[in-house]
């Protein structure tokens, strides 16, 4: 590695990480040969080199640099400077996973993931149950850890969050699943859903199914975490095939009107009292009026009869970010959005 650049795209040192900069040094080598970014006697930036172009002294250079000659990572050469001098472990990846919930369909993903690893990876799993301080604690009380990737499925897309993500975490260590901000997708690995595009298609496809119905509304209660896209599909669609369409900020004060779809991208609470609303009117469900509801789940299947649901291929997901793991890629993975028709349309 006589180009200096490319060890830049390995090394990952943050002003704002827990972690000592030696130490991210030393895990920025470590993980660079476990994962073959860097290999045997590919030469390494001088202490000078390192300390001017990350501003850092020279002293944490030549202790990381000490650290990794003693282990027998790196030799010098006089006059010639560093090289890798062993690559003595096995690929074996160690990940860092945290998912926002253990729901049904989190659980899909997780046992796809763990089961196509297998042997080939040891996995730290975390949970942080939707609060933004525990997924940040679960991360910053890890990353001092060799974690050769961090697997992250988030629901999180302000700009608090992508900055502590890009200080916080080794952008080429990171992987993001479901549907994450377009302003990291560009830059890290990722398996992600083309909700925009995805859902409009689907709707299409629906169409002949629900043209008994003459209106179309969206349940979308007040600050929501629903991604934009589905709300400009669903608008085009109404648009585009002259549907008449409304927006349901307020379930409970909600007058459900006959020969209406409802869309429902909201929790299953939210889907269960719908049914329960359905169920005082003398509307029946499939035929004077609509239910589509988002991700499919064992209630839904049961739940009157039958929920049709547009929904991500949750085993899927978790065999697409073991494959990135396993071929040591950085790549972006489009998981696409299906439909299940059942008797709620």
């Amino acid at each position: 590695m006589e180009n200096y650049n490319s060890f830049k795209d390995i090394l990952s040192i943050s002003d704002y990480s827990r972690v000592r900069k030696h130490r991210q040094i030393i895990n920025s080598v470590l993980s660079a040969t476990t994962i073959g970014s860097l290999k045997l006697n590919d030469k390494l930036p001088s202490v000078n080199e390192l300390s001017i172009d990350y501003n850092i002294s020279r002293d944490t250079v030549v202790r990381a640099y000490a650290f990794l000659k003693e282990n027998d990572i790196i030799d010098s050469v006089p006059g010639k400077g560093y090289y890798i001098k062993s690559i003595t472990n096995k690929y074996k990846a160690k990940v860092f996973l945290l998912f926002n919930s253990l729901s049904p369909q989190m659980k899909k993903i997780y046992d796809a993931f763990a089961e196509a690893l297998q042997d080939k990876a040891s996995i730290d799993f975390y949970i942080y149950q939707n609060d933004y301080e525990q997924f940040k604690n679960h991360i910053l009380d890890n990353n001092s850890k060799e974690y050769t990737h961090y697997v992250l499925a988030t629901n999180f897309e302000d700009e608090n969050y992508i900055n502590f993500i890009k200080n916080e975490i080794p952008v080429d260590k990171l992987i993001l699943l479901n549907g994450n901000p377009q302003q990291l997708r560009e830059e890290v690995a990722c398996v992600y859903q083309n909700l925009k595009s995805d859902f409009f298609e689907i709707l299409e496809v629906l169409e002949k199914h629900w043209k008994k119905y003459k209106g179309i509304k969206l349940i979308l209660p007040k600050n929501n975490k629903i991604p934009n896209e589905i709300t400009e599909s669903f608008k085009n669609f109404c648009h585009q095939y002259d549907y008449n369409f409304g927006i349901v900020e307020d379930l409970n004060n909600e007058k459900l009107e006959k020969n209406t779809v409802y869309v429902d991208f909201d929790d299953d609470e939210s889907l269960v009292n719908l049914i329960k609303k359905i169920r005082k009117t003398d509307f029946v469900l499939g035929k004077d009026i609509g239910l589509l509801s988002y991700d499919d789940n064992p209630l839904k299947e049961l739940l009157a009869g039958g929920i049709t649901v547009i929904t991500r291929i949750f085993e899927k997901i978790g065999y697409q970010a073991a494959d990135i793991i396993l071929n040591k890629e950085k790549k972006q993975v489009l998981n696409p959005l299906k439909v299940i028709i059942r008797k709620s349309l």
